[in-house]
C-alpha cells in the first residue's frame, strides 16, 4: 500500500472571520495522482527484473550479439524511473554509474552495472568479461523491485524528479556520455521523457488554473518527440552519433526549456 509523509496528509489551522477552520494541505490533492505513479514504477521494475534476467542470460552463456542486442532495451525500464532515482541512491550507483565517477574509470572495481556491463560488452568484446558484472546486476535490480512496495514516495521528491532529470539530460547527457561506447543514448532519452511525462501527465489534471502553461509544456513534449520520431529505427534507435549538430542543439534546448517548465510544477501544486 502506498504512503506518503506525515505532513501530505496534516491539516492545518487557519482563521476565517475569527472562526478556526480546517483548511486542507494542497498535497492532499497528490494522493491519487501518486498512488498511480507508485503503480508505474512498480510496473517497471518489474519489467526491468525480466528483462534483465534474460540479458544476463545471454551473457552467461557467450551469446555477444543477443547481449548487445537487449542492452537499450533492458535499460528502458530503469531509465523511466530515473526520476525518483534519489529514494534507492545507493542502488543507483551499482547500476547506472559511469566510469566518470571512479578513480580509475573502467579499471576501478567499482565500477558496476550497465556501463560496466556496456564496456565489456562493446569495447572489451568479451561476455566472460561481463559475467560478475551482469550477475551483479541482476542481484540489484531485484532488490530495488522487492524494496518499491515498501518506499514512501514523497511528494516533492517525484514533482521535482521530472525537472531533476531533463536538467541532467540537458547537463550531460546530451553530449553523448550516458551510452558512450554503445551509442544507444536515444533509447535512454526516449525512456527518461516518458519517466518524466507520466508524471508531468497525472499532475497535469491538477493544474487548473494556467492553461497557457499546459499549453506551452505539452508542446514542448511534442517537439521533443518530433526530434526523436526522426531517428527511429525498427523497435529502437540508430547509433548516436547519427543525430546532426542542429539536432543536438534543437533537442538540448527543447530538454532545457522542459526542465524549466518541470521545475515551476511544485509551486503551481502549492508545494513550494
Amino acid at each position: 500500500m502506498f504512503s506518503l509523509k506525515p505532513t501530505a496528509f496534516a491539516v492545518s489551522i487557519t482563521m476565517l472571520a475569527g472562526a478556526p477552520v480546517l483548511a486542507a494541505d494542497p498535497s492532499l490533492d497528490l494522493v491519487a495522482p501518486l498512488a498511480d505513479y507508485k503503480i508505474y514504477v512498480a510496473e517497471n521494475t518489474a519489467q526491468l527484473v525480466a528483462d534483465t534476467d534474460a540479458f544476463v542470460e545471454a551473457i552467461k552463456s557467450g551469446d555477444l550479439e543477443t547481449a548487445k542486442a537487449l542492452y537499450a532495451p533492458t535499460r528502458t525500464s530503469y531509465e523511466k524511473v530515473e526520476p525518483i532515482a534519489e529514494l534507492f541512491s545507493d542502488l543507483d550507483v551499482t547500476i547506472d554509474a559511469r566510469a566518470d565517477d571512479y578513480e580509475h574509470a573502467e579499471a576501478d572495481p567499482n565500477f558496476t552495472g550497465f556501463h560496466r556491463i556496456e564496456y565489456a560488452l562493446w569495447v572489451e568484446d568479451d561476455t566472460a568479461a561481463a559475467v560478475p558484472f551482469a550477475e551483479r546486476l541482476m542481484a540489484d535490480v531485484t532488490d530495488l523491485d522487492a524494496r518499491i512496495n515498501a518506499l514512501t514516495f514523497p511528494p516533492d521528491v517525484v514533482v521535482a524528479g521530472a525537472a531533476t532529470l531533463m536538467e541532467e539530460v540537458a547537463a550531460t547527457k546530451i553530449s553523448g556520455e550516458e551510452d558512450r561506447y554503445s551509442g544507444t543514448d536515444l533509447w535512454d532519452f526516449e525512456a527518461n521523457f516518458a519517466g518524466a511525462k507520466k508524471i508531468y501527465a497525472l499532475l497535469r489534471p491538477l493544474i487548473t488554473d494556467d492553461a497557457a502553461f499546459i499549453e506551452k509544456t505539452d508542446g514542448n513534449f511534442d517537439e521533443v518527440d518530433e526530434v526523436l520520431a526522426k531517428y527511429r529505427e525498427g523497435e529502437g534507435f540508430k547509433h548516436y552519433e547519427a543525430l546532426t549538430d542542429d539536432d543536438r542543439a534543437f533537442l538540448s534546448s527543447r530538454v532545457n526549456t522542459l526542465a524549466e517548465d518541470l521545475s515551476m510544477l511544485p509551486g503551481k501544486l502549492g508545494l513550494s
